[in-house]
């Protein structure tokens, strides 16, 4: 798209300001901006797009809003972290009924993971392997020091989706990584030992290019987050049962 075309964000039903950070965001791709690189200024988005300083200030809000640019004081606005994505994209943390959100998670992860287990061992590298390996590694040596290991279960299946070299799939990433930390809190981390030996099948899996038995390590690995989610839904109902007695 041609920067001569930035006048025609006149020429739209969208409020201008979003029509604003549109074009904005279409800058960013246009001159193949990255995370870190700083955005031109004011008067300078002001005379490409055709409107006033007020508008590109509501577009550049609207944009932070939506984790494409941030501003950091003195210094200008520049391009996010990982633009346009942002930590709970599908306002998960609204959601009143955690147990049924953790079920909820649990059957899309059975439809995703699998496959991208499967993905994983089809395209991985043996730089991702090695990448794989550690952040295996990371977990095994928190569970065993008795410390909490989620946070470093998250980035191994981060690093899983990654191997499968599909851009849509990191979009994706907010299912798993919301889940794994939802599933925790919900079974105290009982699944120590349990996820020890499903994460080794699942990482050497993918190590052996073994799509089929990565899928199938994949599939074992969400069943047995499935039993102790079926456990507290049992104790659960018997929570709610003994109060309707008292």
């Amino acid at each position: 798209m041609d920067e001569s075309n930035f006048q025609n964000v006149t020429n739209n039903n969208l409020p201008l300001p979003e029509r604003a950070a549109d074009q904005i965001t279409q800058l960013i791709i246009n001159r193949n901006l990255q995370s870190g690189d700083k955005l031109p200024n004011e008067f300078e988005l002001g005379s490409l797009l055709n409107v006033g300083r007020g508008t590109i200030r509501e577009a550049v809000k609207i944009l932070v809003a939506r984790n494409i640019l941030t501003i950091k004081r003195g210094k200008g606005t520049f391009i996010a972290n990982h633009p346009g994505r942002v930590e709970d994209p599908f306002g998960f943390a609204f959601y009143t009924d955690r147990l049924k959100l953790a079920f909820d998670l649990w059957e899309v992860r059975m439809q995703l993971e699998p496959w991208v287990a499967s993905m994983a061992a089809q395209r991985a590298t043996e730089r991702d392997i090695e990448e794989i390996k550690a952040r295996c590694e990371d977990v095994e040596r928190d569970i065993r020091s008795g410390v909490d290991h989620l946070s470093n279960d998250v980035r191994l299946h981060i690093s899983i989706a990654r191997c499968t070299k599909n851009d849509v799939v990191p979009n994706l990433i907010p299912v798993i990584t919301y889940s794994v930390g939802l599933f925790g809190a919900l079974n105290q981390n009982r699944l120590r030992e349990e996820t020890i030996v499903t994460h080794r099948a699942i990482v050497d899996a993918i190590a052996g290019h073994d799509s089929e038995a990565a899928r199938i390590a994949m599939i074992q690995h969400l069943l047995s987050n499935k039993a102790t989610l079926d456990e507290e839904a049992g104790k659960s109902k018997e929570r709610r049962e003994d109060l309707k007695e008292n």
